[in-house]
């Protein structure tokens, strides 16, 4: 069998047994035009207009990129800079909730006949990965029908401490998880099998889709250990095919295209009722989280609004993340949103929050027999410490830090507590810049 991936981390899945929850309707959303990887989306309201839940606010612009929808009912109110939680900045439309929620007149079902309407329908809903990455699926799908494909993966490893959304997504939404795959099989018929792919602490959805989908001989479930990174892309293509994905490559490349589980509940239940893209499930979990649960809200509620919801300890919070503990990033203002991409907000009290002491490498080795792709993440700070960009750009290529997928292995096992992951975005960037300017 192929493995790769030996981190056994506390799963933590409190609210593995719970369904969702959705909140109230808030009296503001903040939609930044950038919330997933692609070029970010261009804004067609303006300020003053009255929108419904589901009126397109911003369009696709390019190829790689996803609309935008408003998720509730109201008055835009701002279209401004915005910062996101990465450091970059973008537009962002504000909107003012009426609170009535009235449905935009115009959303009827979608028609689709063939593999092309299900792309373009995809693309009209605004969806785009769930697993956290984001990439537009409409992308996914065109790979799936114009490449040579063999195998389309559903993603349910859900590997990362804390969250459980798709674990309930293949429970409470198994029905659409079926109908989802039973979409792909019509329209993409090239593939010869498709996988459902479940870490085993999920015995519940194992069952549930295991029983809707016996009698398909071309889907299977793939029972998988509980190990980490087990549901990164490129690392689950190989446990399951022993394909590697090059750097600078698609899984598309290798006869691959996967779906995150709840994108593919999301595609049925599209077709079905033609409502886009524009309510998120997250877990809502942390030592500074009172009541864990799995909050439904609009896209662009903040995470003020979420946390309360969840009775967070606003008086003992430290510090929150968007996502897990282990690929999170911190968020700075409890006023900003939360995404399409949001699978998480994990509160954490101030205790859990204080910097840990870091000391000085060791040369134990750790960092390099963790990564699961057999990087050395020592050589990249070296690498960083070059004055010369150049010198340093030739460095960071050598050592591979583009194939890096920021899992955080290395900072969790590294026994100086150093700040790997980190550098190793920061090594990532600084080379794209370098070779950006070259190209220019």
């Amino acid at each position: 069998m192929f493995r790769i991936g030996n981190l056994k981390l506390p799963h933590k899945k409190h609210t593995a047994d719970m369904k969702d929850a959705r909140i109230s309707t808030p009296n503001t959303v903040v939609l930044p035009m950038s919330q997933y990887i692609g070029a970010p989306a261009l804004p067609i309201v303006k300020v003053g207009q009255q929108v419904c839940v589901g009126t397109k606010v911003a369009e696709a612009d390019g190829k790689v990129s996803a609309a935008i929808h408003s998720p509730v009912s109201g008055i835009v109110k701002k279209i401004g800079d915005f910062l996101l939680a990465n450091g970059k900045s973008c537009q962002a439309i504000t909107i003012e909730s009426d609170g009535k929620m009235t449905l935009d007149p115009g959303i009827t079902p979608p028609v689709v006949n063939s593999a092309e309407d299900l792309c373009q329908a995809i693309r009209e809903s605004g969806l785009v990965g769930l697993g956290g990455a984001g990439f537009p699926t409409a992308n996914k799908l065109e790979n799936a029908i114009n490449k040579k494909i063999d195998m389309i993966i559903v993603n349910g490893a859900e590997c990362e401490p804390y969250i459980t959304i798709d674990n309930r997504t293949m429970i409470d939404g198994a029905e659409y998880v079926a109908r989802g795959v039973k979409l792909i099989e019509k329209f993409i018929p090239g593939p010869q099998q498709i996988v459902i792919a479940i870490e085993e602490n999920k015995p519940d959805a194992i069952a549930k889709l295991t029983a809707l989908l016996k009698d398909d001989p071309k889907v299977r479930i793939e029972v998988l250990p509980s190990i980490y990174p087990q549901g990164a892309e490129k690392i689950l293509i190989y446990n399951l095919t022993g394909r590697v994905v090059p750097e600078g490559k698609l899984p598309s490349d290798v006869g691959c295209v996967m779906f995150n589980v709840t994108s593919v509940a999301f595609m049925a239940h599209y077709l079905e009722t033609g409502i886009p893209f524009v309510w998120k499930t997250v877990t809502v979990d942390g030592s500074a989280v009172k009541s864990p649960k799995n909050v439904t809200a609009p896209i662009g509620t903040s995470l003020r609004d979420i946390l309360t919801f969840a009775d967070a300890d606003f008086n003992n919070l430290g510090k929150v993340l968007y996502g897990g503990p282990m690929m999170g990033i911190a968020a700075y203002n409890l006023d900003d949103p939360i995404y399409k991409n949001t699978s998480a907000v994990i509160a954490l009290n101030k205790a859990d929050s204080l910097p840990k002491t870091q000391y000085p490498c060791i040369h134990c080795g750790k960092c390099i027999q963790n990564c699961p792709v057999g990087l050395n993440p020592t050589a990249f700070v070296k690498a960083m410490n070059i004055s010369d960009k150049n010198d340093r750009a030739a460095m960071l290529e050598k050592a591979s830090v583009l194939s890096c997928i920021d899992c955080g292995c290395c900072s969790y096992v590294c026994p100086s507590r150093r700040p790997l992951v980190e550098n190793n975005k920061l090594a990532k960037a600084d080379l794209r810049k370098t070779l950006a300017s070259k190209n220019n």
